[in-house]
C-alpha cells in the first residue's frame, strides 16, 4: 500500500511532465526566433499547471486544466489543420491534456474556478498585448483575427465579443468539469 506522503509526492512530480512540454516549445520557438509564442494561453497553461502540481496550488491546476480544453481546439484548428503537426506542438496540447485529466481527477474541479481562469485570461492578455509582436497577434491581442473583419468594425468590438464568449465558456467548462470531476469532500469540509 502506498503511503498518502508517497502518492502526494507522485502527484507533484507529474508537474515535471508540462514544465518539460513547455520548455520543449520554448526551444522551438527560440529556434524559429519567435518567443512571443510563448504566451499563448495552451503554451502558458502548461507552466501554470507544472506549478500548479510543484506546489499543490488546486486554483492553479484548476484554471490550467479548465484552460487546456479550448487551448486544445484552437491548436488543433489553427495550427494542426493549417500547418501540420510539431512534436513540441504535440507535447504541449495532448501531453497537457492527459496531465491535466490526472490532475483534475485528484483535485475536482471547483465551478467558481471559471473566475480565476478569466482573470488568467485577462492578465495574459494584457501581457500579450505589452510584450509581443503585433504581427504575432498572440491571444489575439492585437488585432481582430482574420475573416473576421466583416462582422467587426473596431478592434475592440470582437475583443469585447470575444470576452464575452470567452468567459461563456469558461464558466461552461467549469461546470461540465465540476460535475465529472467534483471537488473532493474534505476540501470541501475546509470551508
Amino acid at each position: 500500500m502506498v503511503s498518502i506522503k508517497q502518492s502526494d509526492v507522485r502527484f507533484r512530480l507529474l508537474g515535471v511532465f508540462p514544465l518539460v512540454f513547455f520548455l520543449a516549445q520554448g526551444v522551438h520557438y527560440w529556434r524559429i526566433q519567435q518567443l512571443g509564442h510563448m504566451l499563448w494561453m495552451c503554451n502558458v497553461g502548461d507552466l501554470l499547471l507544472a506549478i500548479g502540481l510543484f506546489f499543490r496550488q488546486t486554483v492553479l491546476i484548476r484554471i490550467a486544466v479548465i484552460w487546456m480544453i479550448p487551448g486544445f481546439v484552437v491548436w488543433f484548428r489553427f495550427v494542426v489543420l493549417e500547418w501540420g503537426l510539431f512534436f513540441s506542438s504535440v507535447l504541449a496540447h495532448v501531453g497537457g491534456i492527459l496531465v491535466s485529466i490526472v490532475a483534475v481527477k485528484k483535485v475536482g474541479m471547483d465551478r467558481k474556478a471559471w473566475l480565476y481562469a478569466f482573470g488568467w485570461y485577462l492578465l495574459i492578455q494584457i501581457l500579450s498585448r505589452l510584450f509581443t509582436a503585433a504581427d504575432l497577434n498572440v491571444n489575439l491581442s492585437h488585432k481582430i483575427q482574420p475573416g473576421f473583419e466583416r462582422v467587426f468594425s473596431a478592434y475592440w468590438q470582437f475583443w469585447l465579443t470575444l470576452a464575452v464568449a470567452t468567459a461563456f465558456v469558461l464558466w461552461l467548462l467549469a461546470y461540465l468539469l465540476a460535475r465529472l470531476c467534483p471537488t473532493p469532500m474534505r476540501e470541501v469540509e475546509k470551508i
